[in-house]
């Protein structure tokens, strides 16, 4: 072989682009996933759940009876009990300011959906229209504790009644209620009286009575 076409063939080895080679970890870009991924968040933000529930017995003097009363909330909830105070004087009713006169617990999370199913129970799972506020929340009263079932009459104290409220909320509402960058709820961000009625009835099975 001449040096000529060694030469020429050289030239032509060197001119030649090298192909590229498909990168192994390298994924399709698509825009699907995104998309259903954002709609599902926007539908859980939007979607009411319980925030918390205060359970309240009024006693309406210190003693005794209180304790007894706070055994009670004790015992159906597992929590213990803060005691309410008076906030004003009221001689008529032997009341002075900041005196105890009854006593609370405040549920959240999953401790308040179950205590919400046990109460349920003691009204046959029904609850009056008039018992929700424009705002979504929502409270009813129970007569005697020992309707729930877990609780029997003991002579030694007595029958006690007590209110309950249920205050319903949306994610996001944090915003009102932190120290920095506090800001209030947008009017369509607020929960309404509707969607309270529907979401109890869709998830705990309420029959709402009007």
């Amino acid at each position: 072989m001449s040096p000529v076409k060694k030469a020429t063939d050289k030239k032509s080895s060197a001119k030649k682009t090298p192909t590229k080679k498909p990168k192994v970890n390298e994924k399709p870009v698509t825009k699907e996933p995104v998309q259903t991924k954002k709609v599902k968040k926007e539908a859980h933000i939007f979607k009411p759940n319980i925030e918390k529930i205060t359970v309240n017995i009024g006693v309406g003097e210190a003693g005794e009876r209180l304790k007894k009363a706070e055994t009670v909330l004790t015992s159906i909830t597992g929590h213990k009990p803060i005691e309410t105070l008076s906030k004003t004087t009221n001689k008529d009713l032997g009341l002075r300011k900041r005196m105890p006169i009854g006593c609370k617990v405040t549920l959240r999370g999953k401790d308040a959906n179950d205590f919400f199913v046990q109460a349920l129970a003691t009204r046959e799972n029904k609850i009056a229209e008039y018992a929700f506020d424009d705002e979504g929340n929502f409270a009813f009263g129970i007569p005697d504790h020992t309707l729930f079932k877990s609780q029997k009459y003991d002579p030694k104290i007595g029958i006690f009644g007590m209110d309950i409220c249920i205050t319903i909320k949306k994610d996001g509402y944090r915003v009102k209620r932190r120290r920095i960058a506090t800001r209030k709820i947008p009017h369509r961000h607020r929960v309404k009286k509707e969607e309270s009625v529907n979401f109890v009835s869709k998830e705990f099975n309420v029959e709402v009575i009007e």
